[in-house]
């Protein structure tokens, strides 16, 4: 097997017990590789996700990590087998690290190969990881080399090609799937894109919902038309039409019922993101309703669990308000930290799931 060398090596700290036991009494599947438990009449060590039979809180201890355990006398359990995590992590690090560095997206087969798994068992474990398959890993990585170089003095074929695209079919589907729009349309600031609106009216005040004509591109509270012309300068902005106050409707009915936007995959997004916010968005709506998580489990979620303030400044930057529901993430030590509209908006929408 390859030697693989991790990119984030630092360890994040050790939660609490009082986290560590509440994940572990969980199976919180999102907290292997953070802490170790250790159980006391058995003699063996267990990752938080281990299906096994719980023991009494008094009966287990934390560790930072297996070899603590082993130094501690502990031996490892060959139900969950806790020592394969730290080797599954690190190969998906490594993957990360030949996809980003590739001119152009490696095969599936070459990426187990290099990290020394089998294909269909190393795609699974890739997905887990990270949220997102090897395959659309690469498609978002292109994607952000492509918006780059639109972004500088090149012409649009110019920025197709230093992105590393073949041929510009490919490169035009994968803009207008991360970008919202075709390159032309991206190099010109957008000018062209017909964008509608509308404030809706909630029990939460006043909703804007905008849409282009691929689909949601702003779900916010208290703002208006004005705000929505200061991000998209050169937008054509119009009013509600008869379609979109429908699609418009549907979005507000959220705010009485957030727990709804888990099930609604059928409404049409439009969001521009960089590979990591894209990979955050989707882990937020991977939170059950009713449920919270730290920016930790966040970014543990997309494989990379050093990224913890990266990942508050993602969900910082989402543009969905709701339907991607960055209102589900709390401190660490369980506080309803910050929210883009208000901390009030923030208990009340997450009362209102759990009541569900």
């Amino acid at each position: 097997m390859n030697q693989m060398t991790p990119l984030r090596p630092n360890r994040p700290p050790m939660p609490d017990d009082d986290v560590c036991w509440d994940a572990f009494s969980r199976r919180d599947r999102r907290m292997d590789g953070q802490f170790i438990g250790a159980v006391l009449t058995t003699g063996i060590y267990c990752k938080p996700s281990c299906p096994a039979r719980h023991p009494k809180r008094e009966n287990i201890h934390f560790y930072p990590d297996a070899a603590a355990a082993r130094a501690a006398g502990f031996r490892a359990c060959l139900r969950c087998r806790p020592d394969e995590v730290g080797r599954d992590r690190l190969a998906v690090e490594a993957a990360l690290a030949l996809i980003e560095g590739a001119e152009a997206p490696p095969s599936l087969d070459a990426i187990a190969a290099h990290v020394g798994y089998a294909p269909h068992h190393f795609h699974r474990l890739f997905k887990r990881e990270t949220g997102l398959t090897p395959a659309a890993y690469a498609r978002t990585i292109r994607a952000d080399r492509l918006k780059q170089a639109l972004e500088g003095e090149s012409s649009v074929t110019e920025a197709i090609y230093d992105a590393g695209y073949n041929a510009p079919s490919r490169a035009y589907a994968d803009a207008v799937r991360h970008l919202g729009m075709t390159p032309s349309a991206w190099k010109a600031g957008g000018r062209g894109v017909v964008i509608r609106h509308m404030i809706a009216p909630t029990s939460l005040g006043p909703l804007l919902i905008a849409a282009s004509d691929r689909g949601l591109v702003r779900i916010s509270f208290d703002e208006d038309e004005g705000d929505l012309r200061g991000r998209f300068p050169h937008a054509d902005i119009l009013p509600a039409d008869a379609a979109f106050a429908a699609l418009a409707r549907q979005v507000a009915a959220l705010v009485e019922h957030p727990a709804d936007g888990n099930q609604r995959g059928d409404l049409p997004v439009d969001v521009q993101g960089t590979s990591f916010q894209q990979a955050v968005w989707d882990a937020l709506r991977a939170i059950p309703p009713g449920e919270t998580r730290s920016y930790k489990q966040i970014a543990t979620a997309i494989g990379k669990p050093g990224a913890v303030r990266a990942a508050g400044t993602a969900c910082g930057d989402n543009v969905l308000a709701v339907l991607v529901p960055c209102h589900r993430v709390l401190r660490s030590d369980g506080g309803l930290g910050g929210y883009a509209y208000g901390v009030a908006r923030k208990k009340r929408l997450l009362e209102r799931e759990r009541d569900r």
